[in-house]
């Protein structure tokens, strides 16, 4: 760990009763007094020094998603990262050595309560300016969506099952039966549709948004009617060949960096393609081009499946054979409470690395056994996306990548940082549940 002098960046972590919309008032816990935090503008390359002050009475873990970092600041219990002790306080440098789109998150389990970790409102964007430009544009945005007022809810097997399903508060979770996270309402940038300012542009502008999924569960697709998206990074890394594509779809921990064309005056909304996140959710923000006024308009996109594989080299080119394949059987089991476990392998997380040689090429075989989605990550690493379906790809590289129900994936990565390395589902309602693995870089 390079040696800490006066803090650059301070965070703070406290109480707070936050509104995301009349009627929509939450006690949560966040970052610098708001929900998402302020954006975190750093610059690739070079070091700073964070404080990071905890005013709450739980020990807080605070991790760099995305960053590749010395595991003693990741900001996770499995890797033994620097915890931010209750009513205490943390100092230390790091180096940001990757671009774009990054952000920071409790990594605090959750499990049993639902107000906790990625949960509340501790999350926020980490920008780092790129050495590069990612393309001439007027104006930029950074979005953050985050849902809120979680309670688990028994989904019943049968009709005679619906009288005796209850929702549960946010602070246990039952025992027994099939169950899902729900929640109240959602929100951009801490507010839902309607409760927020417009996002003003002007006619002809080229507009980078950035985009992040900080939900503690749900991924999301969005639309703005009568625009299309040119993905021109995923997670922050630059794609090796931008699309223009009509709905953008994030995995929870997933970010995207595209530009919009702004050539259609009028008052729209950048919203939840799902009709019943974007209207009794309030998933959206409104867009207002100047000079033009009144009720915000949607329009269903046409939707189409989405697929990493058009952002990937059009000719994969060939690749150095891994020195390891690693298979990742995901699964699904009922535990002994009832509720679900989560294993790789046919093994539930034990919490015992498995070794990996530094320097050394491995490759992740994923094989998704069940009917759910998981937006899987690796922490201090990025992987290089090398087969997706079946289909050979290349140059496509991020930290979370959402594998998708019965799929098979390939993932290729290089172990160069020394230590431990968690990997787990981004879903956290699975990572409570074991879906998780420890990796040791020797």
């Amino acid at each position: 760990m390079q040696h800490a002098g006066p803090p650059q960046l301070r965070l703070e972590i406290g109480s707070l009763r936050h509104e995301v919309a009349p009627g929509f008032v939450y006690d949560t816990t966040s970052y610098n007094g708001q929900v998402p935090a302020p954006v975190l503008r750093l610059r690739q390359g070079v070091p700073v020094t964070m404080e990071i002050v905890n005013n709450t009475a739980f020990e807080e873990y605070v991790h760099w998603h995305g960053l590749e970092v010395p595991a003693l600041l990741d900001g996770t219990m499995e890797e033994g990262s620097l915890a931010v002790p209750a009513h205490g306080r943390i100092q230390y440098a790091l180096t940001p050595h990757q671009e774009g789109v990054r952000w920071i998150h409790s990594h605090a389990m959750s499990h049993p309560r639902l107000d906790r970790g990625v949960y509340s409102g501790q999350y926020g964007i980490v920008y780092v300016e790129p050495k590069n430009n990612l393309g001439a544009y007027d104006r930029e945005f950074f979005l953050a969506t985050h849902e809120w007022g979680a309670e688990m809810q028994q989904i019943p097997d049968s009709e005679e099952d619906t009288e005796e399903a209850e929702d549960f508060g946010p602070v246990g979770l039952p025992s027994g039966g099939s169950w899902e996270v729900q929640y109240d309402i959602g929100s951009i940038n801490g507010k839902a549709l309607g409760a927020a300012e417009p996002l003003r542009v002007r006619e002809w502008e080229r507009v980078l948004f950035h985009i992040l999924n900080a939900s503690a569960t749900v991924t999301q697709s969005f639309a703005l009617p009568g625009h299309r998206f040119e993905v021109i990074a995923l997670d922050g890394n630059t794609v090796s060949s931008p699309r223009e594509v009509e709905v953008l779809q994030l995995g929870p921990g997933e970010r995207i960096s595209a530009l919009v064309r702004m050539t259609n005056p009028g008052v729209w909304i950048f919203g939840a393609t799902r009709g019943s996140d974007r209207v009794d959710g309030r998933m959206g923000i409104v867009v207002e081009y100047s000079g033009r006024s009144g009720t915000p308009q949607w329009k269903d996109p046409v939707l189409q499946p989405w697929d990493y594989a058009i952002f990937s080299d059009a000719r994969p080119q060939p690749k150095l054979a891994p020195e390891q394949l690693i298979p990742m059987v995901i699964d699904r089991e009922e535990a002994a409470d009832g509720m679900e476990m989560w294993t790789i392998n046919g093994k539930n997380y034990d919490g015992v690395p498995m070794k990996l040689h530094a320097g050394l090429r491995y490759r992740l075989l994923f094989e998704n056994r069940s009917d759910e989605d998981h937006p899987v990550h690796l922490h201090r690493h990025s992987f290089e996306l090398t087969r997706l379906h079946g289909r050979a790809m290349g140059g496509l590289w991020k930290d979370v990548v959402l594998l998708k129900r019965y799929a098979s994936l390939e993932v290729d990565f290089t172990a160069i940082y020394k230590g431990l390395s968690l990997f787990h589902c981004h879903q956290q309602m699975h990572m409570d549940r074991g879906f998780k693995k420890l990796f040791e870089v020797i």
